[in-house]
């Protein structure tokens, strides 16, 4: 007990003296896991929008593939990822193996089927309490899909803060692809990893309260764009109404 309170002083320290290596690779995390969530989501939405008013044959399996994809390990993506980007891999000639790029490949790979997947649900579910409407106005599938999905604005705000917490705490993927090099692809997770094996416990300790740190703002983020949600549904239903607001 005495070693666990020394260690977590000595990260508090850290922490408040804001730490150049604590810092540069809180600052390297959040840039990875922040471009990932830019690349996959700016996708992400786009596709599961479309899946979502789109009718085909294998549209079923396709789902369920879709779904199975959510519980994809991040060690299976990172193997995946490794397999591509070697020497002998399709795209081995980028040389991006143990790099910045990999890991934020690593990362938009394993967060792209959870945002597609999600923002699928909700904009099939607005689909069905509006779709109908805008289809007797002649939108097509495109302009639909689009309309309901500005229309879900606020859940898929919400989609966003999941997909970005999916991404920073993930540690399998970017430990294969990044190689946990001190000083360019060492990030939260893998340094916690690291510093826990060496011994190190107040530095990933340190890290380990950023990190959660960074997970309970999201969550308040996400109850925060819930209530606004819920705040604005409820001035517009009073508009509505006519009742005040």
């Amino acid at each position: 007990m005495p070693a666990f309170a020394d260690s977590a002083a000595t990260a508090l320290r850290l922490l408040a003296g804001g730490d150049a290596v604590l810092l540069s690779i809180v600052a390297r995390s959040l840039a990875v896991s922040g471009l990932a969530c830019v690349v996959a989501c700016g996708l992400g939405l786009l596709l599961g929008a479309r899946l979502a008013v789109v009718r085909f044959a294998g549209r079923g399996a396709l789902l369920a593939l879709l779904n199975t994809l959510l519980a994809l390990p991040s060690v299976v993506v990172g193997l995946v990822v490794y397999l591509l980007l070697s020497r002998s891999g399709p795209l081995g000639s980028l040389g991006w193996l143990f790099s910045f790029k990999a890991m934020v490949l690593a990362q938009a790979v394993l967060v792209l089927p959870v945002c597609v997947a999600l923002t699928r649900q909700v904009v099939e579910d607005a689909d069905r309490a509006h779709g109908e409407q805008l289809r007797s106005l002649g939108a097509g599938n495109t302009l639909r899909s689009l309309l309901l999905a500005w229309d879900e604005r606020y859940a898929l705000l919400t989609v966003l803060l999941v997909c970005f917490g999916r991404a920073v705490s993930e540690v399998g993927a970017v430990m294969i692809v990044g190689g946990n090099i001190d000083g360019f692809t060492r990030v939260m997770t893998t340094a916690i990893a690291l510093e826990t094996s060496k011994g190190d416990l107040p530095l990933a300790l340190a890290l380990g309260m950023v990190l959660l740190g960074v997970v309970l703002l999201l969550n308040a983020g996400i109850a925060a764009v819930a209530r606004w949600r819920g705040a604005a549904g409820d001035r517009a239903a009073a508009v509505a109404t006519g009742a005040p607001a």
